[in-house]
């Protein structure tokens, strides 16, 4: 069975792997006071800035909901996109656990613009009205999409400018970080973002993510967010006592302290190559559909595959892209028996309803461990089920 739906489905990365066990070498001080995680912090610093502080957690969402809560008061509001995952994939965790009220604005490919904050900016002092705190945006975002670096600078002093503070769900950030072709401190601490929630478990970590406070010294914003995340940490039960496991698996994909941030080749850090390498798969996974002319362009490509017909409007028989392919997802649309056909051979995901009844969009998602044989396979098994 080939496997495309989730990078979350990906097994641990063997250098992941060996550093957990390196980890497992006697005792340690609990609760993050051990020789790992102290090191995961100097590397921090390295990476994201000399005033980064980090905070290793045990879920995505519990990263999300810490960094929503130190950002905001409890009467606050998070502007966020219509489909961000903290608005539509939590199961309502900021509003349950944080008490904030998400903000939701329309989207485009995913992504939203300063005029985000524009629409709630007039909310401001209105007793009646949750208070907009904290712009979130989702870094890769999940239609797939990747905000450009002077995007990012612009959303974040447009919050700036209102009084909001600026969070990133990063949970592919990474790949949004290998597709731009910068450092990880490029798209978060340089244009402005004040916290980040660090992905690890997409990227070939085995569980645990990261809030990262970025913004300030004494006396700034970071200020009081280092302060309140450790508290926040342990109220939304998200500290592990060895903690030393979750921070070996951050420093294997950062690096440890001195290494190349990000570096190039052989010598880039483990979170560039595994992004890189699942970017790169879903960029074949695309060129395959259309070289194969399953999308209505393109010819062979060279893959041993047959098209469908094109004579009496088999035009719906094709696949449709439907949103950039810019990291490791493709989006599309197909028959919705086709792709019931293709799930005998692969498990994705239907996405959304498609543009009549009989078709879906589904999500085809690449991994650091996806193969190259593994994504000409896929392109047969669509072009079988056409």
């Amino acid at each position: 069975m080939l496997h495309f739906a989730s990078d979350n489905y990906a097994p641990v990365h063997p250098e992941v792997m060996a550093a957990i066990g390196a980890a497992n070498d006697g005792a340690a001080v609990s609760y993050g006071d051990d020789p790992v995680s102290a090191r995961l912090q100097e590397r921090a610093t390295e990476v994201f800035g000399e005033h980064a502080r980090i905070f290793p957690v045990l879920t995505g969402t519990g990263a999300n909901v810490i960094s929503l809560m130190a950002a905001a008061p409890r009467w606050g509001g998070v502007i966020a996109s219509d489909v961000a995952h903290v608005h539509t994939d939590e199961n309502g965790a900021p509003e349950r656990v944080g008490g904030l009220k998400v903000l939701a604005v329309p989207s485009v490919a995913g992504r939203i613009g300063p005029d985000a904050v524009d629409r709630y900016a007039g909310d401001v002092g209105d007793v009646h009205r949750a208070q907009p705190a904290v712009l979130s945006l989702t870094q890769v975002t999940e239609r797939g999409t990747v905000y450009p670096v002077a995007d990012l600078k612009l959303l974040a002093d447009a919050a700036h400018a209102a009084g909001l503070l600026v969070h990133v769900d990063g949970s592919r950030l990474a790949n949004a970080a290998a597709t731009l072709g910068v450092g990880l401190r490029e798209i978060t601490t340089d244009v402005g973002v004040d916290i980040v929630s660090l992905g690890a478990a997409k990227n070939g970590g085995m569980l645990g993510e990261a809030v990262v406070v970025l913004s300030g010294g004494a006396g700034g914003a970071g200020a009081s967010l280092a302060e309140a995340v450790p508290y926040l940490r342990k109220a939304t039960m998200q500290l592990a006592s060895k903690t030393r496991f979750l921070s070996a698996q951050l420093l294997a994909l950062l690096g440890e302290p001195g290494a190349p941030t990000p570096g190039t080749g052989e010598s880039a850090p483990l979170w560039l190559r595994n992004a890189a390498h699942s970017n790169a798969m879903a960029a074949r996974l695309r060129a395959g559909l259309e070289a194969a002319g399953l999308t209505g362009t393109g010819g062979s490509g060279g893959l041993d595959v047959p098209g469908p017909r094109s004579s009496d409007g088999d035009q719906r028989r094709l696949v449709r892209i439907t949103s950039p392919t810019e990291a490791n997802t493709v989006l599309a649309t197909l028959p919705r028996a086709a792709a019931d056909r293709v799930r005998a051979r692969a498990r994705f995901y239907d996405w959304a309803p498609g543009e009549k009844a009989d078709r879906v969009e589904v999500r085809w998602m690449c991994a650091w461990d996806t193969a190259e044989a593994d994504v000409d396979e896929l392109v047969r098994a669509v072009a079988d089920a056409l």
